[in-house]
């Protein structure tokens, strides 16, 4: 069973959470704006059924709903952000704000993160670019469950990265990927939907294949973007762990098989060489290379040719990146949101323990 909500309704639900729990009034909103966006666009397995974790890591003192967030370190094009422990939906747009201030006196600007939490979706930092004429780029390193090509051993997140490219009169390039064959939150999904897996999503604690998506709770492992070595996997599991450089040991977080998982009931790694979760943000100004309107113009361009490639018989159309997400967004902000009973569920919980209205 599914209900549907407005996104408003949603949206006050999730900053009243996000209130009680000692946010800011400027930090709530944020974090709510955040959390949604990933509902709006389609990616439920990190929109609001994220909610009730967010709140366990705080009681879990894993999350600080009030840090002082500071720039540590900087060049004129880079610098570096310590989060303060605070939740990864206010910690990332204040990053990605100082990386597009950058590039704005000097071109481009690059911030690395150490000491937050998960930030959500990539996609909703990295497109804060779009808005300046400029190129956003965002990454981040997750907690370790993912097993690099040939090992049985979780090393890696599924470490996401996102590159958001402005356009004219086309709708924009958004490429909002895992570095995994699928996302831990989409395994997630079937968990509650009593589904299997597809082949080549996860394998066992012995390194086989399989389609139990219940499988890394018995000591298996998500695959690396391609599933195995002859469809690729050693490139996904390249990019994973340039994520994870680029993410934690540029920024001083944790990396590889340290850094602090989301669930806070899963103990937190013994002898971490860093502090938190780490991100990286990158903006980069178009007319630093050549006029922002010609690029534009070129860009639409490219779109659209990409956009009227002659799709296969049992397709209808060919699609660039962020184009599900954007049509999908329209759709929800249009007819609401659809949440699943579990969620629902867990919700009610939230609006009964803190007392809060609950959703409508």
């Amino acid at each position: 069973m599914e209900k549907i909500f407005t996104y408003e309704s949603l949206r006050r639900f999730t900053q009243d959470v996000f209130t009680v729990i000692g946010c800011s009034a400027e930090h709530a909103a944020l974090a709510a704006n955040g959390l949604l966006r990933a509902d709006l666009r389609g990616i439920d397995s990190h929109g609001i059924a994220r909610l009730v974790g967010y709140v366990r890591l705080w009681e879990a003192k894993r999350a600080n709903a009030k840090p002082q967030i500071q720039l540590v370190h900087e060049t004129p094009s880079t610098g570096v952000v310590d989060g303060d422990g605070g939740l990864g939906l206010v910690v990332a747009p204040f990053a990605m704000n100082i990386a597009i201030q950058k590039a704005k006196q000097v071109g481009s600007g690059w911030i690395a993160v150490r000491n937050s939490n998960h930030f959500g979706i990539a996609a909703e930092h990295a497109m804060k670019a779009l808005d300046e004429d400029m190129i956003g780029i965002v990454m981040t390193n997750a907690s370790a469950l993912v097993a690099p090509t040939f090992s049985i051993e979780r090393l890696l997140g599924t470490n996401p990265i996102c590159v958001a490219i402005p356009s004219g009169t086309e709708p924009p390039f958004v490429a909002d990927l895992a570095t995994t064959t699928a996302a831990n939150g989409k395994l997630e999904i079937l968990q509650r939907k009593n589904q299997q897996a597809p082949e080549g999503w996860i394998q066992d604690k012995d390194g086989h294949i399989s389609t139990n998506p219940h499988e890394l709770k018995a000591g298996g492992a998500l695959l690396p973007l391609g599933g195995d070595r002859d469809h690729g996997s050693h490139k996904g599991y390249a990019l994973g762990a340039i994520v994870d450089i680029f993410s934690g040991v540029l920024s001083g977080a944790n990396y590889g098989p340290w850094v602090p998982p989301f669930p806070a009931y899963v103990p937190i790694p013994e002898n971490m060489p860093g502090k938190g979760i780490g991100h990286f943000f990158g903006a980069m100004r178009i007319d630093a290379f050549r006029p922002a309107h010609e690029f534009k113009k070129d860009m639409d361009q490219w779109l659209k040719r990409f956009r009227n490639a002659k799709p296969a018989k049992e397709y209808d159309q060919v699609l660039v990146p962020g184009d599900p997400e954007r049509l999908m967004e329209k759709k929800r902000f249009q007819n609401g949101i659809s949440l699943m009973s579990a969620v629902v569920q867990d919700l009610d919980n939230l609006a009964e323990k803190f007392k809060i209205s609950p959703l409508e």
